[in-house]
């Protein structure tokens, strides 16, 4: 008994390729009439996301792609941005004034067998330190508004996938980043999201014969999740099995209880 219905009757066409050497997702966008921040605006989930933002009022969209976008709507400001690169992401922080919603959507996917140690270090450098380093830059601009991180960590960050395991790894190790600064931030008025998301519409799950959600089911579940407050979104119909299970688990029990003793501990600090 599985409690992911269709996973089942996974098929997988070969060959197909998952992702180039970098085939990252970066991206900025506005939310709430203010300003958002999110990745690869250019396809996908990403490119979901910028419509979706827009579509609920956004006045300004800050969408970042490795390569130049170009958009037709005044309200979306093209940013080049390498999640790998520092020097890129300091000159993006530049044009950003304000900021309400960070979105890191990034993400690089390859076929291995972790026989390779370049596999691993490449999904860690963008999935992971990608996540962190832009998210760390941006964090000022999030302090002063005191408003959203939200970061895709995809199903995989529960079990490996055995096809992509140094994806899986690093999304893994990107969702433990998000729990941790879910409780670090907390105090500074940040709010932090995950987003389990389960198999979608995309250019990386191309060649895996499985029902998927389109990009935009999934970008509307994501925002619908911010304004619920749920700190972990699970936005596809896949993904929701997992729901309940995940809620009343015990690793959910043990993050709220490692937080409440975090903010004991500065509770007995500050007295």
């Amino acid at each position: 008994m599985t409690p992911f219905g269709g996973l089942e009757r996974l098929r997988i066409v070969r060959p197909v390729r998952l992702a180039d050497k970098h085939e990252t997702q970066e991206r900025a966008h506005g939310y709430r009439g203010q300003n958002d921040s999110g990745d690869r605006a250019n396809r996908g989930i990403g490119q979901a996301l910028v419509v979706e933002a827009l579509r609920r009022g956004a006045k300004r969209v800050y969408a970042g792609t490795r390569q130049p976008l170009a958009d037709s709507d005044s309200r979306v400001t093209p940013l080049t941005v390498d999640v790998t690169n520092v020097a890129q992401i300091q000159a993006a922080i530049g044009s950003v004034e304000s900021l309400d919603i960070l979105i890191n959507n990034a993400g690089v996917a390859t076929y291995d067998d972790l026989s390779d140690r370049t596999a691993l270090e490449q999904s860690l450098a963008v999935n992971l330190f990608g996540t962190y380093g832009v998210t760390q830059a941006f964090l000022p601009l999030l302090t002063s508004s005191q408003e959203t991180i939200v970061n895709n960590v995809p199903m995989m960050a529960f079990a490996p996938f055995p096809i992509t395991p140094a994806y899986s790894i690093s999304k893994a190790a990107t969702f433990n980043l998000t729990q941790s600064l879910r409780t670090l931030l907390a105090r500074k008025g940040v709010k932090v999201h995950a987003v389990l998301t389960g198999p979608t519409n995309t250019t990386m799950t191309r060649g895996f014969e499985i029902p998927k959600a389109s990009p935009e089911s999934v970008a509307r579940a994501i925002f619908d999740g911010v304004e619920n407050g749920e700190e972990d979104i699970f936005p596809d119909p896949l993904s929701v099995t997992l729901v309940e299970w995940w809620r009343g688990g015990v690793a959910k029990v043990l993050e709220h209880q490692y937080a409440a003793l975090v903010n004991a501990e500065r509770g007995q600090a500050v007295a």
